[in-house]
């Protein structure tokens, strides 16, 4: 990371967070399971952490429990209110088997990429500052 190092990072429930100098949102993903509620906690979290503005979202995904329907639902419709667009980073297979629940219906409704290089990733979500 570059000039990252010295920034705190913000715990939250579902994530802990770290904003960039160069304006991407870090998001180190937790193993719990997500519900209406403390993803609509996490959005104020990520909207206090950004004063208001869209970003670009760096997600570090851990395995966690499949959020029921209607927590999948709240969750597709709060990605444009907060990112302009996210990478996610993962092992093989993880990031694919997310894209899978979370999308089997319908289309992403903001550019999503998946990598397993954290570098690649930050290059990608570069356009979308």
């Amino acid at each position: 990371m570059e000039n990252d190092s010295d920034k705190q990072l913000i715990e939250g429930e579902i994530a802990d967070y770290l904003l960039t100098d160069d304006g991407i949102l870090i998001s180190y993903s937790k193993s719990i399971l997500r519900t209406v509620e403390n993803i609509a906690a996490n959005v104020a979290l990520v909207k206090k952490i950004t004063a208001n503005k869209k970003v670009p979202l760096l997600i570090y995904l851990k395995n966690s429990p499949v959020p029921d329907k209607e927590t999948r639902k709240f969750s597709t419709e709060q990605l444009p209110q907060i990112y302009t667009a996210m990478a996610m980073v993962s092992k093989r297979g993880l990031a694919q088997l997310i894209m899978k629940i979370l999308f089997k219906f319908q289309t992403p409704p903001i550019p999503i990429k998946l990598f397993t290089d954290d570098e690649k990733a930050r290059e990608w979500l570069r356009q979308f500052l």
